[in-house]
């Protein structure tokens, strides 16, 4: 029970995070960064409303590998551990990925 606890407090904590990012992102008003310590200035995006939509439609759709990961506890732990795996590497390589398709599709030639 008390693995069960631990792990849906930490799953489900990174899947709100991710999905927070991701509803921040949408709301924002200048470009959304990806890389920590950067910036995209907005002179460098064709169409910013567009571009934090698709930021955070994608940090939204990589917190649901979390969710999935938290209900499968209940249900098998060896489900869980994988996807759990799985959205730690597989997930972010199709995050770093998708994010360089959205900045290529909205950065300024």
């Amino acid at each position: 029970m008390a693995g069960a606890i631990i792990w849906s407090i930490t799953v489900f904590g990174c899947a709100a995070l991710f999905l927070g990012i991701g509803i921040y992102a949408a709301r924002r008003e200048k470009p959304m960064w990806f890389w920590s310590g950067t910036t995209v200035d907005e002179s460098e995006i064709s169409d910013v409303k567009a571009y934090n939509r698709e930021n955070g439609i994608m940090w939204a759709l990589y917190s649901l590998w979390f969710f999935a990961s938290g209900f499968a506890y209940f249900f098998s732990v060896g489900v869980a551990i994988a996807l759990l795996v799985l959205s730690c590497t597989l997930g972010m390589w199709i995050l770093v990925a998708t994010y360089n398709k959205i900045e290529k599709k909205y950065k300024v030639k």
